[in-house]
């Protein structure tokens, strides 16, 4: 999450990925105020105008919040309240309206009082680690941006060079233009560049990528040992321990690993892992929590606002908590376990 402080109250706030609206939806109160932009029905004052139509305009309001909720879509937060301020005059003042808070869409956030763990959660060190994935060979390239654990795909790039009719014809010098142009569009300040696939094009991209002024100030890193591109190379580097190697203070690596040492504990019969909601409450209740990972899956057979209170005392009991979505095979995972798992301090009785 992108964030300025402007003053003892005020933050400016862009969500990166669905896990900063999770960290919204902890920290947002009733009470609280945000500006923003949204959408509203201006009923129309022209003469032959239906009266039971309206116009639906952009339009930038305070809402004093009411209720905060996540809604039917998962990378979407669903704000109710009334509006206290609007730059457009046929909005009434003290109306009650629903604003929708989405990724890369920015927002202020004003609270007369921030307490500890919602400064924790909004201005505490964050693990490092936005990376622009490039799954590379001669046939086709698939690219990703990978920004905690949500993964954002571009549609795979051909280069036309499959088929022996292409042999003289084919330049490869053209097709990484194609990719430079596709990852200046994607790339953001402070992402690095990761470069994988079979054989010697990753080397020969990533000398070329090297010399563009239009990724120039971005790391990049050549990485051996994923032998497939396209999609299906990103999503391979995303499950495997080259990945863990590679981005190792990077989120998804984190939250893998701890899966992986959980699945362990599991076949070695070892107690000192929590999986659902219920046992990992009771494992916080007693604090043995050490870490724990929720995926949406939890929300559904739960009440909302009870996850987020639960959420937000084992934050404040020093536990490590991380968010992961569906758009990686870790977010998957973790909802095929109940919605959250967690590593124990000691083992707690049954």
């Amino acid at each position: 999450m992108i964030t300025k402080k402007i003053d003892e109250s005020t933050v400016a706030l862009i969500p990166e990925e669905s896990d900063d609206l999770f960290t919204l939806r902890r920290i947002i109160q009733s009470g609280d105020r945000i500006v923003g932009d949204t959408t509203r029905v201006i009923k129309q004052d022209k003469d032959f105008a239906r009266p039971d139509k309206g116009e639906r305009i952009r339009i930038r309001i305070a809402l004093d919040v009411e209720k905060i909720s996540i809604d039917d879509v998962v990378d979407r937060l669903k704000v109710q309240g009334t509006i206290s301020e609007s730059d457009n005059e046929s909005v009434t003042k003290g109306s009650h309206h629903s604003m929708t808070l989405k990724i890369g869409e920015p927002l202020t956030l004003i609270k007369r009082n921030w307490n500890d763990i919602e400064k924790k959660l909004i201005f505490g060190k964050k693990e490092t680690g936005s990376f622009l994935l490039v799954a590379v060979d001669t046939s086709d390239c698939g690219i990703g941006r990978l920004t905690g654990t949500h993964l954002k795909l571009m549609p795979n790039l051909y280069s036309g060079a499959s088929g022996k009719r292409y042999k003289t014809k084919f330049n490869v010098e053209d097709f990484f233009k194609d990719v430079q142009s596709s990852t200046s569009s994607m790339i953001r300040e402070n992402d690095e560049i990761i470069i994988f696939g079979p054989g010697e094009t990753k080397k020969r991209l990533g000398n070329f990528l090297s010399a563009s002024p239009s990724v120039k100030g971005h790391g990049i890193r050549v990485i051996d040992g994923i032998d497939s591109s396209g999609e299906d190379g990103i999503y391979t580097f995303i499950r495997s321990d080259t990945m863990k190697q590679a981005l190792t203070q990077s989120k998804i690596a984190k939250v893998s690993s701890i899966l992986d040492e959980i699945m362990l504990m599991v076949n070695k019969k070892i107690n000192k892992f929590t999986m659902g909601f219920d046992e990992t409450v009771k494992a916080n209740e007693a604090g043995a929590v050490q870490s724990l990972v929720f995926s949406d899956k939890i929300f559904e057979n739960q009440d909302e606002d009870n996850v987020i209170s639960f959420l937000n005392r084992a934050e404040g009991k020093g536990v490590d908590v991380y968010a992961v979505d569906s758009t990686t095979d870790v977010g998957l995972r973790i909802s095929s376990l109940g919605g959250v798992v967690s590593l124990l301090r000691f083992a707690i009785s049954g």
